[in-house]
């Protein structure tokens, strides 16, 4: 009987000791364990895996990148709902984003040497534009670039501020180059027989998410043109301040 209270007693003590760590982890001021830069971490690792496997198993591969995608809605709803929200962290997430897609580019480009040119051209892009509307926001005193003065560019208005429009652009867009990748290794389960032809998901999803590719690289070129618009402005208020 004494053994069972002492037991009890412990399960008890571990179990607050828990709670405690918990505690101590959401209202931490270390910026680098925040609850959301910790997803961020394990999205890295996940994006490095699927780097590795990449080239030869499309299964592990396409889990874990699609995994590290999805942890990049959790990370921003965590930020949100335990006031997490940094300059470090929207970064971070937008580093982790673009290089994550651009390695995928990589591969791709080596799966089909005939469309690298628009691989690469889509890297480019999406790594400019996104990293000088970033850097535009942060120069603006905004804490992420999804909060910076959107107000003459009903576009972007709505890309931002719409969480639904900016998680079905994002997951289209990522989705559209998975399946790229895996109808490398062929046309998976299938869903549409005709005439001796049999049309797999992963063609049919990429179908279907094609005018969402399209439109999220219409996107990022107005990221590049506002974003440049934005950093004249400043230049020209900083100059017109010293003269």
């Amino acid at each position: 009987m004494a053994s069972n209270t002492s037991t009890t007693k412990k399960r008890v003590i571990q179990q607050s000791q828990k709670v405690d760590s918990l505690e101590s982890l959401f209202k931490t001021n270390n910026i680098f364990l925040f609850v959301p830069n910790i997803i961020g971490y394990i999205r890295v690792i996940l994006s490095v895996v699927s780097f590795y496997f990449m080239p030869t198993h499309p299964k592990i591969t396409i889990i874990c990148y699609l995994t590290s995608e999805f942890l990049d809605a959790v990370d921003g709803h965590a930020a949100r709902a335990l006031g997490q929200s940094t300059k470090f962290g929207a970064m971070f997430d937008m580093l982790v984003d673009r290089c994550s897609t651009m390695c995928l580019c990589f591969v791709l480009a080596m799966f089909y040497p005939k469309w690298a040119l628009f691989f690469q051209l889509w890297a480019a892009i999406d790594v400019a534009s996104h990293w000088l509307h970033l850097h535009a926001a942060t120069v603006k005193g905004s804490e992420s670039h999804k909060k910076i003065d959107l107000s003459g560019n009903p576009i972007l208005r709505l890309y931002y501020t719409s969480r639904k429009v900016l998680f079905t652009m994002c997951a289209g867009n990522e989705l559209w180059f998975s399946m790229v990748y895996m109808l490398h290794f062929g046309e998976g389960p299938a869903v549409i027989t005709y005439g001796g032809y049999a049309m797999g998901l992963w063609r049919i999803i990429l179908f279907v998410v094609t005018p969402i590719m399209v439109l999220k690289q219409i996107i990022s070129l107005i990221h590049l043109y506002t974003a440049a618009l934005d950093m004249a402005a400043i230049d020209e208020a900083e100059r017109a301040r010293k003269n």
